[in-house]
């Protein structure tokens, strides 16, 4: 019988490619342990982020090429993940691997709930994540991860206040509830670098940044304090709103922060409902201020649409003209509201909904795209 060789394990490993990068694991170092013992291969693939939305199918695919080999009894597959990072020292925030600013054009669009879903959904893989609120006029952070009062201190520096695995840090713990915050620029600017160089961040993968709505001072002065990995931007699919975006678009990239990717909110509204004595295919007429819809209900009376209130479109759009992808799109729903008034993000509250699974997705997405980012600057193995 065939003796199976670990140099043989490597070369079979050669045929699973990353469909981002474009190279096979092997040559991008993927491969921590090769172990072959009287035909039980032992192998250890180490990823670039816990987020890989693509983990099961290189998993897969890993497996099925060593089982190939002739002499192959069993294989175990481990899949393991350390996120990396490129950029230049720094002495503010030196654990954190990848500071992503989530940033909007314009206020009301959900910036600040999608910032939360996304640090959870990102937490859940496994990530180490912070979330740093700098909307200092509006810090919505508390409320929505369920978190009152001021954060503890060691020495002169600030504790995170942690909770739902989420490392956080809001203006909100160190005020009172209804007063407000009446700065001028060089006092955010001297707020951010406090957030950044006084609290124990320790060790983070990922630091997302809730910023203030448009292009003000928040944005300038954390593009001037820390490399940014990069912006994703949150949109509703409406014109107005897809309009200030572009100008979000246009200093970002003058200040050389890449745009990860747009996450499109309020995509669509869905209706639905039940006629106790329809039968399949009674007629319903939806009337929702866009126009008469006429639907059928199924078999057991029941009938679904998706009302566009805000428009559709407009992210897709928005992304084709400027060269970056759509990271994903959640659907106008109560229970994100709910989930946020309550401190339970949806993530958290119902992890097993349609909107949590969106969320993940774009997490996915959003992971991917910064480990394609670090990895580019990294040399190729042939």
């Amino acid at each position: 019988m065939a003796k199976v060789t670990p140099e043989a394990v490597l070369q079979a490993l050669r045929q699973v490619v990353d469909p981002d990068l474009h190279q096979d694991i092997v040559s991008l170092g993927f491969v921590k342990r090769n172990e072959v013992k009287d035909g039980v291969v032992d192998v250890t693939i180490n990823l670039t982020t816990p987020a890989c939305p693509v983990k099961e199918e290189l998993k897969e695919q890993a497996a099925a090429a060593i089982r190939k080999l002739p002499g192959v009894k069993e294989v175990r597959v481990e899949m393991t993940a350390q996120v990396t990072t490129q950029g230049p020292p720094r002495e503010l925030a030196t654990g954190v691997k990848h500071f992503i600013a989530v940033s909007s054009g314009k206020g009301g669009v959900g910036k600040s709930t999608v910032a939360v879903n996304l640090a959870v959904a990102l937490s859940q893989t496994g990530a180490r994540v912070g979330l740093l609120d700098c909307d200092v006029y509006g810090p919505d952070v508390p409320m929505m991860m369920g978190l009152t009062g001021s954060p503890e201190q060691v020495g002169r520096k600030l504790v995170p206040k942690e909770r739902h695995g989420i490392k956080t840090m809001s203006i909100g713990y160190l005020l009172e509830e209804d007063r407000p915050v009446i700065w001028r620029g060089p006092m955010v600017h001297k707020l951010i670098e406090q957030f950044l160089g006084d609290v124990l961040w320790e060790e983070l993968d990922y630091l997302l940044v809730d910023m203030p709505p448009g292009t003000g001072d928040a944005q300038l002065s954390l593009a001037q304090i820390v490399p940014l990995t990069g912006a994703v931007l949150v949109t509703t699919p409406q014109a107005v709103s897809t309009f200030d975006v572009g100008k979000a678009i246009a200093m970002f990239k003058q200040v050389n922060v890449e745009i990860l990717g747009l996450v499109e909110n309020m995509a669509g509204y869905v209706v639905e409902g039940r006629i106790p004595a329809a039968g399949e295919g009674q007629e319903v007429i939806l009337e929702s201020g866009l126009g008469a819809r006429h639907l059928r209900t199924d078999a057991s009376g029941r009938f679904r649409a998706t009302v566009d209130i805000f428009g559709s479109g407009g992210g897709d759009r928005l992304a084709q003209r400027h060269g970056f992808p759509v990271l994903g799109r959640v659907p106008l729903d109560p229970s994100v509201r709910v989930g946020g008034d309550a401190g339970a993000p949806v993530t958290i509250s119902d992890p097993a909904s349609p909107l949590a699974g969106a969320f993940r997705q774009i997490a996915g997405r959003l992971a991917q795209r910064v480990a394609v980012r670090s990895l580019q600057a990294l040399p190729i193995l042939q």
